[in-house]
């Protein structure tokens, strides 16, 4: 038995009560359904911004009632405090996914960015050391790696930012690191690197790639490459950032105030995406024959990103289970049937 799943043993053995925020979006209703099916007490705040009721439901239908029961939901905002104090009441651990995603939409709304992915973050902050919380995990990003060139990404060695949305990532990461500082409230950040799987939104002008692609090749639209299609990316499954979280939430008290990269510390370049999204759906008897349409590089960009996944490993025991073929997949019947 791996280490990971001698962890979940444990919370099956003692259940605790979790704290998800953004919990209706993709990673959150993920996270949402690992912890049920795991007999842990789950409260999800949640705007509907970004997330759907959709998601919650598709979770309600994975699970049994009696762990549907142990779910409660909070229509509230983390822009709100007392929402936000309300979520962390009773809680022993808090995963903090909230935010406003996608480099394009901070461009061109810096200030909705700024406001739920910086004030947002540290009312959430608050709330949780206020509450006395066993541990605060959020979701930070690869994109504070910003323009630095060498690859693999390690975690101590960051660029400038390239765009709003990796600017309000990395003040997360200052944030967090003060209130360790001046309060002794320590927390565990994770860097993602280009998380996938079901109940990734398809639709709308900032989808992810891989649903996005994925929606156009099944409806037979048009597929866009930004660049010549050798940009490269760390592409890492849903069931990877899943893990992480949990591994982060329980992890011993030397291994917080720390960042870590979650990935699979791989790169696929988008040329090569396409192909294998190409194949996944011809071996779910869905044939595409589209070729990808290239156009220009988009703004804010990084040219290359992969992580070095080592420090994950070595202080959390993460241990990435699903590469991107895999996870592709996996993913792939989810789509198709959504789609």
């Amino acid at each position: 038995m791996t280490y990971y799943l001698r962890q979940c043993q444990m919370l099956l053995n003692k259940p605790k009560t979790w704290l998800i925020t953004g919990v209706a979006g993709f990673i959150g209703s993920n996270l949402l359904e690992h912890l049920l099916n795991l007999n842990q007490r789950v409260i999800g705040l949640d705007n509907f911004a970004t997330g759907y009721q959709k998601n919650l439901d598709e979770v309600k239908k994975q699970v049994s009632l009696e762990q549907w029961e142990r779910f409660s939901f909070i229509e509230g905002d983390i822009c709100n405090l007392e929402n936000c104090k309300a979520a962390c009441e009773g809680v022993d651990y808090v995963l903090h996914q909230a935010a406003l995603g996608s480099v394009p939409r901070s461009i061109n709304d810096p200030v909705s960015t700024n406001s739920a992915n910086i004030s947002g973050f540290l009312n959430t902050l608050v709330a949780a050391r206020d509450a006395n919380v066993k541990s605060f995990t959020y979701a930070a990003s690869s994109s504070t790696y910003g323009d630095h060139p060498a690859l693999p990404k390690v975690e101590e060695n960051i660029g400038k930012p390239l765009s709003p949305y990796a600017v309000t990532k990395y003040v997360n990461e200052l944030y967090a690191d003060v209130f360790a500082r001046t309060h002794g409230f320590k927390t565990i950040g994770l860097r993602y690197f280009n998380v996938f799987g079901k109940r990734q939104d398809p639709n709308g002008a900032y989808a992810a790639v891989i649903p996005k692609w994925t929606a156009a090749m099944l409806k037979g639209n048009e597929v866009f490459i930004n660049g010549d299609g050798e940009t490269s990316r760390d592409f890492c499954f849903v069931e990877n950032a899943v893990q992480a979280n949990i591994l982060a939430a329980i992890a011993d008290e030397d291994s917080k105030n720390e960042v870590y990269n979650v990935a699979v510390g791989d790169r696929t370049t988008l040329n090569e995406l396409f192909k294998a999204l190409k194949v996944a759906l011809a071996e779910n008897d869905r044939y595409c024959e589209a070729e990808p349409n290239y156009r220009e590089f988009r703004e804010g960009d990084v040219r290359h990103s992969q992580a070095d996944i080592s420090k994950a490993k070595r202080k959390l025991g993460y241990n990435p289970e699903f590469k991107v073929i895999t996870g592709i997949n996996k993913a792939m019947p989810w789509y198709i049937q959504n789609v």
